[in-house]
């Protein structure tokens, strides 16, 4: 065997499949090619997932055991990296996948587990094989559920060629996001996944769409959670008030009376226009304006004196 597995990882022989992925994800973040400055980034990464794909997988790691255990009974081992990584970009704006250590450690081994390294006799070697399926994360604005995109993705793909040999294939491929995809849901992309060999058919290409985060809105299924801060007498009188959804609408919303910090409502059908549209559901936060001013100062106070009676802190 040309070169120990464990030792390319940085592991001893009984590590833990966490230590394993530690090791995995700290080597990964060294050799990146997108961000390493070593000159052999791109080869060293080539090497650590065709090595983590083997330790990381309970079968193959019982393979490659017994196979350190007796070198010469066997001509040779090699186990192909079917982990990616990758970045887009949008027409007019950046669009990023999850980053590479996310991705890893997602997906883990999930790309891939084939027998493609295993030729074991003559016959094997000219057997066909069905390229295995990939799988990604793509994160997007959530502008985009309303209104659909399309995107041009650059993949870089650690593969196998025609010898068993790990090499990089890169290839830019062009993505339609209909309007309308739930959070988590997948693209499928025919074709477009792992290379098959000897003839085989490629695997399937699957991206998960996830929608960005904000600090007022998040996005769950079809369903989106949005915070919307109003007025202390806003909710107390259950005044209507004006509010700009995610659709970028404008809409009426009567408030109930004495409503408080925390709590919900559904306008309904108002989520992602999926099949079976979601809903929105406002969060509100009484947001108390500052008393800068006397006369804002003497306006609380008058306040205070006509809720003498309000215990704020009593149990």
């Amino acid at each position: 065997m040309a070169k120990n597995f464990y030792e390319i990882l940085g592991v001893k022989k009984d590590a833990t499949p966490e230590q394993i992925k530690k090791a995995y994800r700290k080597l990964a973040r060294k050799y990146h090619p997108d961000i390493s400055k070593e000159v052999d980034a791109e080869e060293k990464m080539q090497e650590i997932n065709v090595a983590y794909d083997t330790l990381s997988n309970d079968e193959k790691k019982k393979q490659y055991d017994f196979e350190l255990e007796h070198p010469n009974g066997f001509n040779h081992f090699d186990s192909g990296s079917n982990q990616y990584y990758q970045n887009t970009q949008g027409n007019h704006e950046q669009y990023d996948f999850s980053g590479f250590e996310d991705l890893f450690g997602r997906f883990g081994t999930g790309f891939g587990g084939s027998d493609y390294g295993y030729q074991r006799d003559q016959r094997q070697q000219h057997r066909s094989f069905k390229g295995d399926d990939q799988h990604a994360s793509l994160d997007i604005d959530l502008d985009i559920a309303f209104h659909g995109s399309t995107q041009n993705i650059t993949l870089q793909i650690p593969t196998l060629n025609a010898y068993g040999e790990a090499e990089v294939q890169r290839k830019t491929l062009e993505v339609k996001i209909p309007k309308g995809m739930k959070d988590g849901q997948q693209i499928r992309l025919s074709g477009q996944g792992q290379t098959g060999i000897n003839g085989g058919t490629n695997g399937d290409l699957y991206i998960e769409i996830r929608y960005k985060h904000t600090e007022k809105i998040r996005v769950d299924g079809a369903d989106i959670y949005q915070s919307i801060d109003v007025a202390p007498w806003e909710t107390a009188l259950g005044q209507a008030i004006e509010i700009q959804t995610p659709a970028g609408n404008k809409v009426q919303v009567n408030l109930p009376k004495n409503s408080r910090t925390g709590q919900q409502l559904r306008l309904k059908d108002k989520g992602i226009p999926s099949k079976t549209p979601g809903h929105l559901y406002l969060l509100l936060n009484i947001v108390n304006p500052p008393a800068n001013t006397e006369a804002e100062q003497a306006a609380y106070q008058v306040f205070a004196d006509a809720f003498t009676h309000f215990k704020p802190r009593q149990s």
